[in-house]
C-alpha cells in the first residue's frame, strides 16, 4: 500500500484555509498514485480548538467541512482528526475522533481513548473517552488507528488502564497509524521516535505517525511525522518545524536513516516558527522591542528577523544615565548587521523629569528599586508609545531565569505581546547567541563576553542580586522541569541555602508571571498555561 503523510500547518478556526490545505494535499496525493493520505489530530479545526468546542455553531462547522473533504475523497482514502457528537445521551458531548473517508463519504469513525488532562492539555474538559476498540478495514488492510496513544507505549502511563494498542493488536492489525498533535519540547523528539519505533518492533507491523506542525500562540508543534516498518527503520521522516509532504511504499525497504537534530537548533528553529506563526495568524507583519545591547535583546531580534525578515523589525535603543557607551555602540552594531532598522530615544530627560515630579514624597530617601523600575516603565510607554502609533507589536525580551526569580519589573521590562524567549534559560540564551554566529558574527562578540547587566544603577551587574547563572540555571531546572523539593535538590550536591533563597523568589515572585505575556514554550515545564501555582503559596521548604 501507499500512503502519503500530510503534515501541514493548521490554524484554529479558519475552517476555509484548512479544507484548502486538506483538499490539495488530496489532489497531490492522487498525483502520486497513492491508496491513503493521512493528517494530524482536529486538522479540520486546528489543535487546540479549547473552549470553541462549547459553541454549536463552530461543530456544525467543523462537520460542513468535513462533508467538503469527504467528497474529493472518491480515488484515494484520507484519514484526518475532527471532532465528533456523542449521541449517546451519556458524559461529553463530543468525542475527539478520527474519521476514514472514502468513496465520497465517511466509512468508519474512531475515537481518542487517552485524554491527556496535564501540563498543556486540558482534554477530559470537552471530551468523551473511547472505551471499545476496532481496526478499520482498507482495502484489504486491518489498520489500528489511533489519536496520538502509541505515546503511551505499552501501558507506562500509570493513570491509564486500557493502552489502545494493545487492545487492538488482539485484532491481528497489518499496520498502525497515529493522528497527532504533540507539542514541541526540546527533548521530545528523541523520546517520540524512541516510542514509535519501539511500538513497530513490539507488534510487528509497520507504523505511520502524521503530527502538527506550526505555533497556536504558546504552543509549538514540530511535525517529526515519520513511516516506520515492522522492524523499527525508516520509511520517511519528515521535516521539523516545516510544512512537508512524503509518499511511501509500505512495501519498499527501508533507505533512511534517522535524522537527530540538536537541542539548540531544534530551540532556534522553534522560535522562529512562534514568532513568524504568531503574527502571520494574528495578522500582524512588523515587531519592535527595546534593544539593550545585551544578550536576550539580541538574540530576540535575530529570532524576530528570521521570522519576520528583517525589514520588518524596529530596534529601539533607550539609553539612561547608567547606560554604557558600548551598550549604544553594540546595539546599533547588531541591527546594522541585521539590516534592521534602530531608533535611538535617550530617556535620561524622562527619568529626572519624574524624579523632580516625586520629589515632594521621596524626600532625601536614597536611590533605589522605585528608581531603577521608574526607568524600565520609562522604557515600556516608550517603546508602547510607538507600537501603538506604528502598529508594531513589541516583543519581550526576558528570559526564563529572570522570569523565575521575578528579577524583571512589571510594566516595564516585563510587558509586551508575546514573550519570545520566556522558557528558554540564561545559559540556553547564550547557547542561542553562539549558533546564530556559528558562521558568521552576526550578534557582536561584546554582547556574549560583557557581564549581564540591566544598566539601571551605576555598574550594576546580574551577579549583584543573583547567583551565577550556571549555578541558578541548575536549580531552577530541579525545581522547575522536574518538580524536585529542596530535599531532593539539596541531594544533587546544591548548597542548602542557596536553595532556599532561590525557591523562594520563584514561589513569592509568581505573581509577576500570571501577568506577562504569552511564553512560547520549548521545555517540558513552561510558565504559563501548563504550570499553575498559587499566587499566595507557602514557601515550600
Amino acid at each position: 500500500m501507499r500512503i502519503s503523510l500530510a503534515q501541514l500547518n493548521f490554524h484554529v478556526g479558519n475552517f476555509g484555509a484548512n479544507t484548502k490545505k486538506i483538499i490539495d494535499a488530496i489532489e497531490r496525493c492522487e498525483q502520486e498514485n497513492a491508496d491513503l493520505i493521512v493528517f494530524s489530530e482536529l486538522a479540520v479545526c486546528g489543535y487546540p480548538p479549547r473552549d470553541f468546542l462549547e459553541f454549536d455553531d463552530f461543530i456544525s462547522r467543523c462537520e460542513t467541512s468535513l462533508n467538503e473533504i469527504a467528497a474529493k475523497c472518491t480515488k484515494v482514502g484520507a484519514i484526518l482528526g475532527c471532532p465528533s457528537r456523542n449521541s449517546s445521551g451519556k458524559g461529553k458531548d463530543l468525542y475527539n475522533s478520527a474519521f476514514l473517508l472514502y468513496d465520497g463519504q465517511v466509512k468508519e469513525i474512531r475515537h481518542k481513548s487517552l485524554l491527556p488532562n496535564y501540563d498543556v492539555f486540558d482534554e477530559y474538559r470537552y471530551f468523551e473517552p473511547n472505551t471499545t476498540f476496532a481496526t478499520v478495514d482498507f482495502k484489504g488492510i486491518r489498520i489500528a488507528l489511533t489519536i496520538c496513544e502509541d505515546l503511551w507505549i505499552l501501558g507506562t502511563e500509570p493513570l491509564y488502564i486500557q493502552n489502545p494498542m494493545a487492545e487492538l493488536s488482539k485484532q491481528k492489525p497489518d499496520l498502525i497509524i497515529n493522528i497527532a498533535a504533540s507539542p514541541f519540547n526540546f527533548r521530545q523528539e528523541e523520546i517520540r521516535r524512541k516510542v514509535l519505533i519501539t511500538n513497530a518492533i513490539t507488534y510487528n507491523i509497520p507504523l505511520v505517525y502524521v503530527n502538527h506542525i506550526g505555533a497556536q500562540t504558546e504552543l509549538l508543534f514540530d511535525g517529526g511525522s515519520i513511516a516506520i516498518n515492522s522492524k523499527g527503520e525508516a520509511l520517511a521522516q519528515l521535516s521539523a518545524f516545516e510544512e512537508d509532504f512524503a509518499t511511501v511504499d509500505l512495501d519498499e525497504k527501508s533507505s533512511q536513516t534517522f535524522v537527530v537534530n540538536e537541542k539548540t537548533e531544534l530551540i532556534h528553529d522553534a522560535l522562529v516558527m512562534g514568532i513568524h506563526d504568531y503574527f502571520r495568524k494574528m495578522g500582524f507583519s512588523r515587531a519592535i522591542l527595546g534593544l539593550s545591547g545585551g544578550i536576550d535583546s539580541a538574540v530576540v531580534m535575530v529570532l524576530a528577523a528570521r521570522a519576520l525578515g528583517p525589514e520588518n523589525v524596529l530596534g529601539v535603543l533607550l539609553p539612561s544615565g547608567f547606560s554604557s557607551h558600548h551598550s549604544v555602540i553594540d546595539a546599533k552594531e547588531l541591527a546594522k548587521n541585521l539590516g534592521s532598522p534602530w531608533e535611538l530615544i535617550p530617556i535620561e530627560e524622562s527619568f529626572r523629569g519624574l524624579l523632580t515630579t516625586l520629589s515632594p514624597q521621596f524626600k532625601d530617601l536614597p536611590f533605589g528599586i522605585a528608581e531603577e523600575n521608574m526607568q524600565a516603565r520609562i522604557r515600556a510607554v516608550l517603546l508602547m508609545a510607538l507600537s501603538n502609533k506604528f502598529g508594531n507589536i513589541l516583543l519581550n525580551t526576558s528570559n526564563k531565569s529572570e522570569a523565575a526569580v521575578g528579577y524583571g519589573t512589571l510594566y516595564g521590562d516585563m510587558c509586551g505581546g508575546l514573550s519570545v524567549i520566556g522558557d528558554v534559560y540564561k545559559t540556553e540564551v547564550y547557547d542561542l547567541a553562539r549558533f546564530i554566529n556559528r558562521e558568521m558574527e552576526i550578534i557582536p562578540e561584546n554582547i556574549l563576553l560583557k557581564p549581564p547587566s540591566a544598566e539601571l544603577r551605576p555598574d550594576q551587574k546580574d551577579s549583584d542580586s543573583l547567583p551565577d547563572y550556571e549555578i541558578l540555571d541548575r536549580i531552577l531546572f530541579q525545581y522547575i522541569e522536574m518538580r524536585k523539593g529542596p530535599k531532593e535538590i539539596e541531594a544533587e550536591g546544591f548548597d542548602k541555602a542557596m536553595i532556599a533563597r532561590i525557591l523562594k523568589l520563584v514561589n513569592t515572585n509568581e505573581y509577576k508571571r500570571y501577568q506577562t505575556p504569552p511564553v512560547l514554550r520549548v521545555s517540558g515545564k513552561a510558565f504559563g498555561m501548563g504550570r499553575r501555582m498559587p499566587i499566595e503559596g507557602k514557601y515550600l521548604g
